[in-house]
């Protein structure tokens, strides 16, 4: 597996993993229905940086860095991560989430924060945890999620060295 830098031209790859985890609607707080041009512009547009991971010239995953906030904030970045379902178990979370913590650091950022992890993805928050990561914040019944109804979000923070 590599991960590389994502180009415009690999959106038609990172599609169907968008399209897939988002209309789920149990991970993400994207409308299930996120069309296309707006999927790209959320993925590909607004982030600093896009990196995919693949293998054989297939995408297996993707994951966004940006800033987290403007001004006095703009130390702390956030990223969101995507796992193919056929690729699920394998580690790419891990080795997203491991090599974004490295990307961070590379551009100056000092902390990383996830803003709104579903309690209920407990895979996730467990990886998450795993990682350094801490419980920073609980926002009680914030993710409508579709078969649990409303549940908590999360924010989860690192401060990053190196």
């Amino acid at each position: 597996m590599k991960i590389r830098e994502a180009k415009a031209a690999d959106f038609v790859a990172i599609w169907p993993i968008f399209q897939e985890i988002v209309a789920a609607g149990d991970t993400y707080a994207y409308p299930p229905q996120t069309s296309r041009e707006e999927a790209e512009r959320i993925w590909m547009q607004q982030p600093q940086k896009t990196w995919l991971v693949e293998e054989k010239g297939r995408v297996l995953g993707t994951y966004y860095l940006k800033p987290n906030q403007a001004g006095p904030g703009s130390h702390v970045c956030n990223c969101g991560y995507m796992v193919s379902s056929a690729a699920r178990g394998r580690g790419l979370a891990t080795a997203m989430c491991e090599h974004s913590q490295e990307q961070a650091l590379a551009l100056g950022y000092k902390a990383m924060q996830f803003n709104f992890v579903a309690a209920t993805n407990a895979g996730a928050v467990r990886l998450w945890k795993k990682l350094g990561f801490e419980e920073a914040g609980r926002l009680p019944g914030a993710f409508n999620h579709p078969e649990q109804g409303y549940v908590d979000a999360l924010i989860m923070y690192k401060w990053l060295d190196r």
